[in-house]
C-alpha cells in the first residue's frame, strides 16, 4: 500500500458487470422512449404506446427496435417523408383516429419489407397516396375515411393490401359519380363501376371538341381561300374586257412581187 490516505489504482471500487449492464438497460430507456409514451420490453420485442397522448406529430425518439407503435386517438394532422425510416423492424403501426389528411410520397419509406399491418381508419383522407403505400406489403386499414371516389383511387386500391376485416367499411364520402355517395366502395367496384370510364369519357369528349374546333378553323380557311381567288378572278376577266379591242385589217394581202 502507498502513502497514508492514497489507494493505488487497483484498490479502487469498480463496477460489476450486472450494475454495468442494469445501469445501460436504464439509461437506454431514459433515452429512447418518447416523453408520456410507454415502450414496455416482451421478450426482446419493444412497443411504444402512445395512444391518446395529444400529440400532434410524430414523436422523433422512437426507439429503432420497435416492433409495435401505437399512434392512435391522438391530433396528428400530417405524416411527414421518411417519418418512420430508422423503425426497419417495425411489425405493426396504429395512426387510427387522428385528424390525418396530408401524407408524404416517402412516409413510410424503410416500412416496406417488415411492416406487417397499417392502420389508418378514422381520418381525414381524401384521396390514397399511391406512392406512399404501394410498395408496402402490409394489410390496411382505410375505413371511415372522406375518400373521394373517382379514377385515382381506384387504381390506387388495385395495388394496395387491404385488411379484409374493414373493407367493406370503406365508403364514398363524395364521389364523380354521385349515386355511390355513401356507398361501400368495394361494393361499387365488384358490381363492375369504373370510376375511370368517367375520366376517359370526359378526355374523349374534350378531344372531340377540340378537333371540331381545327376543323372548323380549316374549314373557315378554305372557303376564306376560294372566295378570295373567285373575287381575284372576276376583277381579272372585268379588266380584260375593259381593254379597247384592235380593229382587224379586211384589205387583202397584196401577192408578193
Amino acid at each position: 500500500m502507498g502513502p497514508m490516505g492514497k489507494q493505488s489504482p487497483s484498490s479502487l471500487p469498480v463496477p460489476t458487470g450486472g450494475s454495468c449492464l442494469l445501469l445501460l438497460f436504464c439509461l437506454r430507456l431514459g433515452a429512447s422512449c418518447p416523453q408520456s409514451c410507454q415502450c414496455p420490453d416482451h421478450a426482446g420485442a419493444v412497443a411504444v404506446h402512445c395512444s391518446g397522448r395529444g400529440l400532434q406529430e410524430i414523436p422523433k425518439d422512437i426507439p429503432t427496435d420497435a416492433v409495435l407503435l401505437k399512434l392512435d386517438a391522438n391530433k396528428i394532422a400530417r405524416i411527414p417523408n421518411g417519418a418512420f425510416q430508422h423503425l426497419n423492424q417495425l411489425r405493426e403501426l396504429d395512426l387510427s383516429q387522428n385528424t390525418i389528411e396530408t401524407i408524404g410520397p416517402a412516409a413510410f419509406s424503410g416500412l416496406a419489407g417488415g411492416l406487417r399491418l397499417l392502420d389508418l381508419s378514422h381520418n381525414r383522407i381524401r384521396r390514397i397516396p399511391k406512392d406512399a403505400l404501394g410498395k408496402l406489403s402490409a394489410k390496411i386499414r382505410l375505413s371511415h375515411n372522406p375518400l373521394h371516389c373517382e379514377c385515382a383511387l381506384q387504381e390506387a386500391l388495385w395495388e394496395l393490401k387491404l385488411d379484409p376485416d374493414s373493407v367493406d367499411e370503406i365508403a364514398c364520402h363524395t364521389s364523380v359519380q354521385e349515386e355511390y355517395v355513401g356507398k361501400p366502395l368495394i361494393q361499387a367496384l365488384d358490381s363492375g363501376v369504373s370510376f375511370c370510364s368517367v375520366h376517359h369519357k370526359t378526355t374523349d369528349v374534350a378531344m372531340l371538341v377540340t378537333m371540331f374546333g381545327w376543323f372548323t378553323m380549316v374549314i373557315t380557311y378554305v372557303v376564306y381561300y376560294v372566295r378570295q381567288n373567285q373575287e381575284d378572278a372576276r376583277r381579272h376577266l372585268e379588266y380584260l374586257k375593259s381593254l379597247p379591242s384592235t380593229p382587224v385589217s379586211k384589205d387583202p394581202i397584196s401577192p408578193a412581187p
